[in-house]
């Protein structure tokens, strides 16, 4: 449950990642020209570049952590079959600090020690779910693809509409998305959803009135 938790807020933090940075950018062209063609062009451009980035990072940082639980799953082993008494005296320790009283500690380790010793130093003493180790390809392609959904909705939201109404559909609809995103990644962690919604929301805000204000200065024509 923790595990499909983590992964919905980070579809969340992506898809909010999406939203604003596309929404800056198209904005900020946007303001530096009315070529509807330019305006595409730079949002195709940065969505796929932003979801390309989002997915290779999201491999690195997931293969580095899997690479380290692997590596401390292999030490705890090598452990265990050199020293399993002195083991189980460790797994006993973990379980009273837990707050068990020292016989039951013990008599939980000695039962899980002769369950499957590795997985149950695994989950007490390095909070590890061996069968559950992260996958780099699964988060990569999730980070890409919440990236992109994100990017989509100012990608659209400019270039669809006429002229007269691009900047206002697009602020509407950016800061519709960031609230949504904002409320929703509240709720999973917990926390108040106003702060929250008001937090993404100026955030947003703030980037496509500074990109805005920059397109502007650098319009020629």
């Amino acid at each position: 449950m923790s595990t499909r938790l983590n992964w919905l807020r980070a579809a969340v933090l992506g898809a909010n990642d999406g939203v604003t940075s596309t929404a800056g950018l198209v904005v900020g062209v946007a303001g530096a020209t009315g070529s509807r063609a330019t305006i595409l062009a730079a949002g195709v451009a940065g969505m796929l570049a932003g979801s390309l980035s989002m997915a290779a990072g999201e491999y690195v940082s997931v293969s580095s952590q899997r690479d380290s639980e692997r590596a401390a799953l292999e030490t705890e082993r090598q452990e265990l079959a050199e020293d399993p008494q002195a083991e189980l005296d460790e797994l006993a320790q973990l379980l009273e600090v837990r707050g068990l009283s020292p016989e039951l500690a013990r008599d939980a380790a000695v039962q899980l020690t002769e369950r499957d010793a590795l997985r149950a130093h695994a989950r007490v003493e390095l909070g590890i779910e061996p069968d559950e180790l992260a996958n780099p390809w699964h988060a990569a392609v999730a980070s890409f693809a919440s990236f992109t959904v994100g990017a989509l909705l100012p990608l659209l939201a400019i270039v669809l509409p006429p002229p007269s109404l691009r900047l206002p559909v697009t602020v509407v609809a950016v800061l519709l998305a960031l609230a949504l995103c904002g409320w929703v990644s509240a709720r999973l962690g917990a926390a108040p959803a106003g702060r929250a919604v008001l937090r993404n929301a100026a955030g947003g805000a703030l980037a496509m009135a500074v990109t805005y204000a920059v397109g502007s200065l650098l319009d020629t024509g």
